[in-house]
C-alpha cells in the first residue's frame, strides 16, 4: 500500500481525510501571521477568492490585479485571501513579515495574507485540502501544480471555479460580478 500511496501522490492524487471533506467552507480556519486564527464563518454570505501566492514567481504581478479586484468589489461582498507558499521552486523565500512588506510596497496589497503554509502534501493547510477535495484539477488530480492557482467560492460556501496559475484575474471578473449579483442567503 505505501507504494500505491506514493505513486498516487506523485501523479497528483493526494489522500484528503474524510473529516476535511465533510466540513463546510464556514467550518474552516486558517493561520494568520503571528499565529492568529482566521475563522471562515465570518465569510458567510460573501464571495471569496483564495489564491496560493509567492513573491518571486513569474505570476507575482497578479498581486496587483488581485488587489484591484479586491478594491473594486470588496464593498459589494468580495473577500480575497492570499496563502503564501514555498513549495514551488523556492519562489517564496520570505518570512511572513517580509511577504507582507513586499506585497504592500510592490503591489499595494491590502487584502489578508495568511501565514506561509503548504498547499500540497502531508503538511498542507486544511483550507487547500478542502478546496482540492471539492474542486479537483485536470483529470481529477488534486495537487496544486504551481503558484497562483485560484479558487472562487460563492455566497453559499460552494467552490464554483478553479483557475490555473496563468489565468489572469481580469479574465474572470465576469464570474465574480455574476456571483456578487446573486442575493446572499438568509442568515
Amino acid at each position: 500500500m505505501p507504494l500505491l500511496s506514493s505513486l498516487s501522490s506523485m501523479v497528483g492524487f493526494e489522500s484528503i481525510s474524510p473529516e476535511i471533506r465533510a466540513k463546510s467552507f464556514y467550518d474552516l480556519k486558517a493561520t494568520l501571521p503571528g499565529k492568529k486564527e482566521l475563522d471562515f464563518s465570518q465569510f458567510k454570505g460573501k464571495v471569496v477568492l483564495i489564491i496560493n501566492t509567492a513573491s518571486k514567481c513569474g505570476f507575482t504581478p497578479q498581486y496587483t490585479d488581485l488587489e484591484s479586484l479586491y478594491k473594486t468589489y470588496h464593498d459589494q461582498g468580495l473577500e480575497v485571501l492570499g496563502f503564501p507558499c514555498d513549495q514551488f521552486a523556492h519562489q517564496e523565500p520570505l518570512d511572513d513579515d517580509g511577504i507582507a512588506s513586499f506585497c504592500q510596497v510592490n503591489h499595494g496589497v491590502t487584502f489578508p495574507l495568511m501565514a506561509k503554509s503548504d498547499v500540497n502534501g502531508k503538511n498542507m493547510n486544511e483550507v487547500f485540502a478542502w478546496l482540492k477535495a471539492k474542486m479537483p484539477g485536470v483529470a481529477g488530480t488534486t495537487n496544486i501544480k504551481w503558484n497562483f492557482t485560484k479558487f472562487l467560492i460563492d455566497r453559499k460556501g460552494n467552490v464554483i471555479h478553479r483557475y490555473s496559475p496563468n489565468t489572469k484575474p481580469e479574465s474572470f471578473k465576469g464570474d465574480i460580478e455574476k456571483l456578487l449579483s446573486e442575493p446572499a442567503p438568509a442568515a
